[in-house]
């Protein structure tokens, strides 16, 4: 499950996503990019990133080409009825997992009981999963009909969870499933393997995130925009629980809020440093330097940092005067040449949606002072997104302390991306 680390994960973050990581209340995403930087600078080398989603893997997709969202190690879907790892056509399902959901369930009959209930409106097809059938009904009736619903479906012989979530959707599963579940799951198999993650931290934000809470010896996080559900539950169940946060921070910000609150690692996004320069970070990496520099890209073509001749020297100097930059198009250039040009483009982002990121950053020490740097490049560029698979060579600096020599960049398109216009993607 974790072959990406050697050993157990420094932390296991386990995420809701809609109003927990994302905040579709916030249309330029700042927190969400807030913990990209924070996670890829600092976790993404030993920890593992979880979503927990009630979406399905047929909702799961629009929401990562509409969000920077990072790529996690593992998803758990469709309310904890699915567990995949990997992303895109690499994900792989975990079948022992279906297995143990099967136990008396039986979907055809859930769904001829539920069509006894006048009030329930079916969710759309995406959302009807092999191990999940899913209505819309009226907060004022939902309680009433659970109840009945529960009953019925135990005198024909089934053993299932009905989940009532964010005042409107119920969800009908399996009696094993659920979200904490799932994770109990995931953590089992990790202790049999050895590999139980040193801290574990859940976040969340409705009624369906509840059970996440629950389990033993984990941190938890509710954001400070949490649905009634999960407060009533805190305070029914879990207000003397020191492991679990209120957050006074809104989604992805409350999760940062939180790995502080724990003491759980760096809490301080790269996002939030106004000067590079003077900044000095501990245990500075390779990670670092590739998220630092990107963040310098964006803020210089948004014209956020002071136009210096000085201040961007500096930033080439990173660069070996020999350096070469393959472009996505196949073309090779010295990446001096291309500095010179991102320094021609100060600005011409300014007042428009341009922002940048990382995804699935890796690094690996393959000389006494060289670094073979691996990541996905992301753009967004009004409502272009545009990504490169980006490899990057690079030396430490023995005569300067946490510093790095770029030797070689070079990049490749991402599959399914179209650009408008691409001979204009700079770095």
């Amino acid at each position: 499950m974790n072959s990406r680390l050697n050993g157990s994960a420094r932390l296991m973050l386990v995420s809701d996503l809609d109003y927990t990581m994302v905040d579709h209340d916030e249309p330029e995403n700042l927190s969400l990019l807030r913990f990209n930087a924070l996670w890829e600078a600092n976790y993404r080398h030993d920890s593992l990133l979880v979503f927990s989603t009630g979406r399905s893997p047929i909702t799961y997709k629009p929401l990562r080409n509409e969000k920077p969202l990072l790529t996690p190690d593992i998803t758990i879907m469709s309310v904890g009825t699915e567990i995949m790892y990997g992303y895109g056509e690499a994900m792989v399902p975990d079948d022992g997992w279906k297995q143990h959901l099967n136990h008396k369930w039986d979907r055809d009959i859930v769904v001829e009981e539920t069509n006894k209930f006048p009030q329930l409106t079916p969710q759309e097809e995406g959302e009807q999963r092999p191990h999940k059938v899913s209505f819309y009904v009226e907060k004022v009736v939902a309680s009433e009909i659970m109840n009945v619903l529960s009953q019925r479906l135990e005198k024909r012989g089934l053993d299932v969870k009905i989940i009532y979530s964010s005042g409107i959707a119920l969800d009908v599963l399996p009696k094993g499933a659920g979200k904490g579940q799932a994770l109990a799951y995931l953590l089992k198999k990790f202790k049999l393997e050895g590999k139980l993650p040193n801290n574990t931290l859940v976040c969340g934000d409705s009624g369906n995130d509840a059970e996440l809470f629950s389990l033993p010896e984990v941190y938890g996080v509710m954001v400070s925009n949490a649905k009634e559900e999960l407060l009533q539950w805190y305070a029914e169940n879990a207000h003397r629980n020191p492991n679990i946060l209120h957050a006074t921070e809104r989604c992805a910000a409350g999760i940062i809020q939180a790995i502080g609150k724990f003491h759980l690692g760096p809490n301080v996004s790269p996002r939030d440093f106004k000067d590079f320069q003077k900044r000095k970070v501990k245990n500075f990496s390779p990670a670092h330097e590739v998220v630092k520099f990107y963040l310098f890209y964006e803020r210089w073509r948004r014209a956020e940092v002071e136009k210096s001749e000085q201040y961007f020297q500096n930033l080439k100097s990173v660069f070996h005067p020999l350096a070469i930059f393959v472009h996505p198009l196949g073309v090779e250039l010295p990446i001096h040449q291309c500095m010179d040009a991102m320094a021609k483009s100060y600005g011409d982002k300014q007042g428009k949606q341009f922002w940048t990121w990382v995804d699935r950053l890796s690094s690996a020490q393959i000389g006494s002072d060289t670094w073979l740097v691996e990541f996905d490049k992301w753009e967004l560029n009004d409502d272009e997104r545009q990504c490169s698979l980006t490899t990057v060579l690079m030396s430490s600096k023995s005569e300067v302390p946490d510093a790095y020599t770029w030797l070689h960049m070079h990049q490749t398109w991402f599959d399914g991306v179209e650009l408008k216009e691409p001979e204009r993607w700079v770095l």
